[in-house]
């Protein structure tokens, strides 16, 4: 054991207050889990992969137990998944459109989940641009159900703390097509063709694209308006919109209309609009209404080039059993993390607790430090504070319940999530 894992070997109290889950109140309200009839145990956060939990569902365990951390007592609540279970399976959350939120509890109400957990960082505000929509979209690529839906956004335009080095927008959970979870990263590879030419594609329903470049919109977007798109730098979030901007609608392969600035609104099944700053709106603007256009466009796996048919962002905070170097231990928080364990036939779902007794949570290198000492060999950080909420359907509910205190007081709306589901 080295000096820093010392400092961060925490002691723990153990609460099982299982009979409380069935009577969880549901969204928005806090959850009935909690302190009253519990006994408690002393040990090492080491231990905390032995003691027993309660089931969910075959496959499905969860447990609460307390950390002692730098900031003082954090708790935690864990689902353990095993995904070797044939009845067992994770996806993602997320509502009919990339660029909308709701509450992790009606996600997973309307997909038919058992439990989950938020998922991915998000564009939550636009105070640096005042007139302009924030998408409520997410920041690294997402895959449900093995449908890419998105792509990652330029590192300087992330929403969320600053990532370790190392990693990047693109980096993801997730699990293929061969069932094992890993630790991956998905670049965005894709064309626009035509009589003009062949122009790289450098975004896809995503709320910030690359300066100079070409982003494809499609039905999986939503309604919300495209103007974020062309705001900002690849460094520098805040950064003014780009005022050399331009719009083309392609309709089953052939340009139908055209634009100065990016609109709003739906886009019909067979639609594709495509949005340029910079060099990418000069690029549009060669493009004349009827011309035919072929676009492509797919998630590429980096190094192992798996399928995925499920995939979220965040950022790695444990690899190969090592933390990664730089970890913050000093900003402390309410935190949302998953862990791999079992060569990938297992994930761990954690949320720490956001009541007021709790709220000082664990830093980065508190969340490495635990989820391997809970078993995980990778571990990966999703977005926390008030986005932090895990659900589950316990046992002869009817629905599921938040099990977790949102720190808000409720539940914060947010684009996706993890979640398990339960068949046969």
């Amino acid at each position: 054991m080295t000096p820093r894992d010392g400092r961060l070997r925490t002691a723990l109290t153990v609460l099982t207050a299982w009979s409380a889950l069935a009577g969880a109140a549901l969204v928005g309200a806090a959850p009935a889990s909690g302190v009253a009839g519990a006994h408690t145990w002393n040990g090492t956060v080491a231990d905390a992969k032995a003691l027993v939990g309660k089931a969910v569902a075959p496959g499905i365990t969860y447990k609460e137990f307390d950390l002692q951390a730098a900031q003082g007592v954090a708790r935690a609540h864990v689902l353990s998944i095993d995904l070797s279970n044939p009845h067992v399976r994770v996806d993602l959350l997320h509502s009919a459109a990339v660029a909308s939120r709701a509450a992790v509890s009606r996600l997973a109400e309307a997909q038919g989940a058992v439990a989950g957990v938020n998922g991915d960082f998000f564009d939550i505000s636009e105070a640096q641009h005042p007139g302009v929509e924030a998408t409520g979209a997410t920041v690294g690529p997402a895959i449900a159900n093995g449908r890419t839906l998105k792509a990652a956004v330029p590192d300087g335009q992330r929403f969320g703390p600053t990532l370790p080095p190392g990693t990047n927008t693109k980096n993801v959970l997730g699990v293929g097509l061969d069932g094992r979870a890993r630790l991956d990263s998905l670049a965005l590879d894709g064309s626009v063709r035509s009589s003009r030419g062949r122009w790289a594609l450098g975004g896809l329903n995503q709320y910030a694209l690359p300066q100079g470049s070409i982003g494809a919109f499609t039905s999986a977007w939503g309604g919300v308006s495209r103007k974020r798109a062309v705001c900002g730098t690849d460094i520098d979030r805040a950064a003014p919109c780009s005022g050399d901007t331009y719009e083309v609608t392609v309709r089953r392969g052939r340009v139908v209309s055209r634009a100065s600035t990016p609109g709003g609104g739906p886009i019909a099944s067979g639609t594709t609009v495509l949005v340029g700053r910079e060099a990418g709106a000069q690029q549009l603007r060669e493009l004349a209404k009827g011309q035919a256009v072929r676009i492509q466009h797919w998630l590429v796996a980096a190094g192992t080039r798996i399928r995925y048919r499920f995939a979220i962002g965040g950022y790695p905070v444990l690899t190969h059993g090592q933390p990664l170097p730089g970890l913050n231990n000093t900003a402390s928080a309410v935190r949302t993390a998953v862990g791999i364990a079992n060569k990938g036939r297992r994930l761990l779902l954690l949320a720490l607790d956001g009541a007021a007794a709790y709220r000082g949570g664990l830093t980065i290198a508190e969340v490495a430090h635990t989820m391997r000492s809970l078993g995980s060999s990778d571990a990966f950080s999703l977005d926390g504070g008030g986005s932090t909420t895990m659900v589950a359907r316990m046992p002869g509910a009817g629905a599921v319940s938040v099990l977790n205190h949102p720190s808000g007081g409720a539940e914060r709306p947010v684009p996706n999530g993890i979640g398990v589901f339960s068949h046969g």
